[in-house]
């Protein structure tokens, strides 16, 4: 085959995939995660060397040995910190941080907070089980109230993060959620994130079935998934339920439920809007996971557009060099406030 014709040939999964011996547990939701993952990447268009995954610490954290692209393997919390370098030295890199709950909302909290606030254009994957699954099960920064684990025997006392939650409030400009073992939703949802021109971010429920096994089950369980489960459409009613006899309905600051009796019957139901410009409804809507008798919200809560970081930097970088030139590292050492030691 001609070097034209291998370069014109069309990525498949199998190219996205590296050498590496996939170690996670068996049955681990990490499975599924990054077998959809390759699924997407042949499609997006963008070569493996123009691609970048960044990670800190945890399980989800061995992703970028799993893909047969460019990839960091950063130390605890500091991923956030690595992948904005990275984009502002190479604006054309598209730059995946890869997370977890310990990893990205513990110590890397700060970090994830000031990168959703200054848009760079990073897609940020955030696998949420509920507890430290690499270091045996100690509570997470997503743990319930009163989840008995190795570092909490008698049940833990911190109210929980929501990381949706966290994201809106941070200015996330692409917010959105989906489940490990709701294997198409989870593809589109990737695709539609890196489409986002801004920092996106996905939080996926995944099961650990070593140390957390079944916390997600009523979401994913044929019998119960749809009358817990609110999947996100843009332009439509929230409608949810097996029979999609249910709806949601705003009264102010709260959601209601409302018993639908026919297809017609969906007047006063809250329609979807995932470009509104002011985050409050979503922020409520992201609340409804962590309220009881109310399904969980899948899919993309929020979708504003807004310059990413990265572009405005260099812009200013450019604007400045116009207008005093090009710096001097030198003159720069040697100018005021310099004093001799003697």
């Amino acid at each position: 085959m001609s070097d034209k014709a291998v370069q014109e040939k069309k990525a498949e999964k199998i190219d996205f995939g590296s050498d590496q011996d996939v170690r996670w547990c068996p049955g681990c939701g990490d499975y599924a995660i990054l077998a959809q993952m390759k699924r997407v990447l042949p499609d997006l268009g963008i070569p493996r060397e123009k691609t970048v995954f960044i990670s800190g610490i945890g399980c989800s954290s061995r992703f970028p040995y799993y893909l047969n692209t460019y990839g960091f393997h950063t130390i605890h919390g500091r991923a956030p910190t690595l992948a904005t370098g990275i984009k502002l030295a190479n604006p054309d890199l598209s730059v995946w941080l890869i997370t977890g709950d310990g990893d990205g909302l513990s110590i890397g909290g700060n970090h994830l907070m000031h990168l959703f606030r200054r848009n760079l254009n990073i897609n940020v994957v955030l696998f949420n089980n509920q507890i430290y699954g690499l270091t045996k099960g100690q509570f997470s920064p997503t743990s319930p109230v009163g989840k008995v684990t190795k570092s909490t025997p008698y049940g833990s006392l911190s109210n929980p993060f929501n990381p949706v939650t966290m994201a809106i409030s941070a200015s996330a400009s692409f917010v959105a959620r989906t489940i490990d073992r709701d294997t198409k939703h989870m593809a589109e949802i990737f695709r539609r994130a890196v489409e986002h021109t801004g920092c996106s971010f996905v939080e996926v429920y995944q099961n650990c079935n070593i140390f957390n096994d079944g916390i997600y089950k009523h979401l994913t369980d044929s019998e119960t998934k749809l009358d817990n489960v609110l999947y996100l459409e843009d332009g439509q009613p929230l409608i949810y339920g097996k029979e999609k006899d249910k709806g949601l309905q705003l009264n102010g600051f709260n959601f209601e439920k409302k018993e639908i009796q026919s297809e017609n019957d969906v007047s006063g139901l809250h329609v979807h809007d995932e470009n509104d410009p002011n985050p409050g409804y979503a922020f409520l809507l992201s609340k409804l996971s962590d309220t009881k008798g109310f399904p969980a919200p899948v899919g993309v809560f929020r979708k504003v557009e807004s310059t990413p970081y990265e572009i405005k930097f260099h812009d200013q970088i450019r604007m400045v060099t116009e207008q005093k030139g090009k710096g001097d590292l030198k003159k720069l050492f040697l100018t005021s406030d310099t004093w001799k030691v003697e």
